[in-house]
């Protein structure tokens, strides 16, 4: 849907109250929950208002406490809204809890994402990975999370009854259809794999497009390889793995390009494992393009957010080139110096660094010629580079500064 306000609220939209907690220094805390305001209008529903929250701990039954939940249910009345989305993840204890409270369906990060997931899925790849992670998500939320599960007392000298026997026949079921799915996921990676290895066999160079969600990587995986993907800018766009072939020239021949499915802050684990075999494109890649919003003023967050799901998936020590895209909507004092430069990643090394802007253009021959350079051999740092220290942010940055 259209972006809009969070005081004009789409009449087809859920209104939603929008409810952040900062934990005392916990890693990614967003203040003005912005990005839980996009993954919320991704998902259908349109934010009415934002609370953020302060705590040492989460309360045990709701999360933020009783005080704090009395004010989240007078700005839902207030606001006439229809939810409850919280920025962190919720125990199933704590969401009925909540929901018990609220009068009104909570939602945590984690299941906002699953939905976004689930509505964008268009392979049967796709779909099967997203089935599994709404599965798994959903058979840790069955004990006492719906009233007509909840155990009932039964005749004389018995204990259980009806609703006790649904909640062991769902869990039964959700149990077999997770072995089910994750079967077919298992032989759809046996096929990549096989494809893979066909790949290696004709020598394919393999470069893969990762990054944080909404960089920009199908507008620049088009634009690489003239291609027509779904290019928007909303988050997860692209779910599905796309290739296409790149050609590089006469001395570099062709090689393959992957477009991959974004990252986003506390992607959660159980998709992470789920997407194993689409994320296994990054990992069995020669070369990794990291596309990173160039205008976002959280860039460096995302950065260090897509590198540690790198991490997570043994795909950390694969060469890259950093791609600064978006720069068409740099201010001119951030405009960088030069158009290829030098990048320190989080673990201190050094890689190529181009600034680009897919939608326009600009930067796409060099980046193309990097390219090239990185078929024919690595892309060797230099020995020592005295534009590793920091500069201030806005300003015009060394070469080595994460900022434009």
């Amino acid at each position: 849907m259209t972006p809009a306000s969070d005081t004009h609220a789409a009449a087809d939209a859920t209104r939603v109250v929008l409810v952040g907690v900062d934990l005392g220094g916990a890693v990614g805390f967003d203040p003005t929950l912005d990005e839980l305001a996009l993954l919320a209008r991704s998902a259908g529903d349109e934010p009415v208002a934002r609370i953020v929250a302060r705590r040492r701990a989460p309360d045990a039954a709701l999360f933020v406490g009783s005080g704090k939940a009395d004010e989240i249910k007078a700005e839902v009345l207030a606001a006439g809204a229809h939810g409850v989305v919280f920025d962190q993840a919720l125990s199933p204890v704590q969401q009925r809890n909540l929901e018990r409270h609220l009068g009104v369906p909570v939602a945590d990060r984690t299941g906002v994402i699953l939905d976004i997931f689930a509505a964008r899925a268009r392979s049967h790849e796709g779909k099967l990975q997203v089935e599994l992670a709404r599965l798994q998500y959903l058979a840790t939320r069955l004990v006492r999370r719906w009233s007509h599960l909840e155990r009932q007392v039964g005749g004389i000298g018995q204990r259980g009854g009806p609703g006790e026997t649904q909640i062991e026949l769902d869990r039964r079921m959700i149990g077999e259809r997770i072995k089910s799915v994750a079967a077919r996921l298992e032989r759809v990676k046996r096929q990549r794999n096989t494809q893979r290895r066909a790949r290696e066999r004709r020598g394919v160079f393999r470069i893969s497009l990762v990054g944080y969600t909404n960089a920009g990587k199908s507008t620049l995986f088009n634009a690489l390889a003239k291609a027509r993907t779904l290019a928007a800018d909303q988050l997860f766009a692209t779910l599905d793995t796309t290739t296409r072939q790149l050609w590089l020239g006469e001395a570099a021949g062709a090689a393959s390009l992957s477009d991959t499915v974004g990252f986003v802050r506390d992607l959660p684990h159980k998709l992470v494992e789920a997407f194993q075999a689409t994320l296994q494109e990054a990992a069995d890649a020669d070369l990794l393009l990291h596309v990173v919003d160039a205008a976002s003023p959280n860039r460096l967050e995302q950065v260090h957010e897509v590198e540690r799901v790198l991490a997570e998936i043994g795909a950390a020590q694969i060469a890259q080139i950093v791609v600064f895209n978006k720069c068409d909507r740099l201010e001119a004092s951030q405009a960088p110096r030069a158009t290829v430069d030098w990048f320190e990643r989080p673990d201190g090394s050094r890689v190529r660094r181009v600034f680009v802007s897919a939608l326009t253009g600009d930067g796409l021959d060099a980046l193309r010629g990097l390219l090239a350079d990185a078929v024919l051999g690595p892309l060797q740092p230099p020995a020592a580079s005295p534009s590793a220290e920091p500069a201030p942010e806005g300003a015009r940055a060394p070469a080595s500064v994460p900022t434009p």
